[in-house]
């Protein structure tokens, strides 16, 4: 597959579905994803946290998978789907559902990873079910070890995803 070679100084023109809309933004090609999502496009739910693809709050789904938008160029989502936490057509219910949860158990903490924590959990889950399988604690803790949390409050957040996961 061959890419064209983008100019380093030029701005170019993305072109992506955010959130089931369609949007555009122009960048130059060393932009973060998570730079353009909260400068650009003024989807500030994406939290950048340490840019070097460790602490998850960045996490965004595009086309579907968890990825960090800290470590993806916005020219890369040209023309593709990018959810954030934001959902603000409410039509993910595996992300509702955790929104809910996260409150009822307390969960939200200072919120700071929040956003990242949810999107990496709602889209494990969605592939724990295709799969057939009912997580345990054990295999939650797993998944957020790539989350990290400086509320150091993860019970409220397992036991939010294990409600969910059980549901």
């Amino acid at each position: 597959m061959n890419h064209p070679v983008l100019e380093r100084e030029a701005l170019h023109t993305v072109r992506l579905t955010l959130n089931g809309r369609t949007r555009s933004g122009q960048t130059r090609p060393r932009l973060l994803l998570s730079d353009f999502l909260r400068h650009e496009l003024g989807a500030t739910g994406t939290h950048v946290g340490c840019e070097h693809g460790v602490c998850g709050a960045c996490t965004v789904r595009i086309d579907g998978v968890a990825a960090r938008a800290c470590l993806t160029l916005a020219v890369q989502v040209d023309g593709r789907q990018v959810d954030t936490v934001e959902n603000p057509g409410g039509n993910d219910a595996v992300l509702d559902a955790l929104k809910a949860a996260f409150k009822r158990h307390h969960a939200l903490q200072c919120g700071f990873c929040t956003a990242g924590i949810l999107m990496s959990s709602a889209d494990w889950l969605q592939r724990q079910r295709a799969n057939g399988q009912v997580p345990d604690e054990a295999a939650v803790r797993d998944m957020l070890s790539g989350h990290l949390c400086r509320c150091t409050g993860y019970t409220p957040i397992v036991n939010a995803v294990m409600e969910v996961a059980r549901a």
